[in-house]
């Protein structure tokens, strides 16, 4: 099952448990991968501040975009600005799914 497959079946209502190896050592701040739904403009400050507190952010807009194209664009737009200003990163990783990452994660394009 591919990654994108994963999160696809948990906007179905469907649930999956995978298991990931833990290999923290002491000392160690293990990082919280949030999964959230833009639903207005406003959610942007909310996302905004998981940034903030070090989260990485996986962004359901796919809802939104269909909803309200304008609302979307603009809550892209702010998005786009406030990972600019706060050194974050932000990219659309498929149809209705950006991925936003705090200052110490990269993503990587190709």
């Amino acid at each position: 099952m591919s990654f994108m497959d994963f999160f696809k079946k948990i906007g179905k209502g469907q649930e999956e448990v995978v298991e990931f190896p833990e290999e923290v050592t002491e000392g160690e701040k293990k990082v919280t991968v949030r999964i959230e739904t833009l639903e207005n403009f406003i959610d942007a400050e909310r996302v905004a501040r998981l940034l903030r507190d070090g989260n990485i952010v996986f962004l359901k807009v796919g809802e939104l975009q269909k909803k309200d194209l304008g609302e979307f664009q603009n809550c892209v737009q702010k998005l786009k600005r406030l990972c600019s200003q706060g050194g974050w990163d932000i990219v659309g990783v498929e149809e209705g799914y950006l991925v936003l990452t705090p200052t110490f994660a990269k993503i990587e394009r190709s």
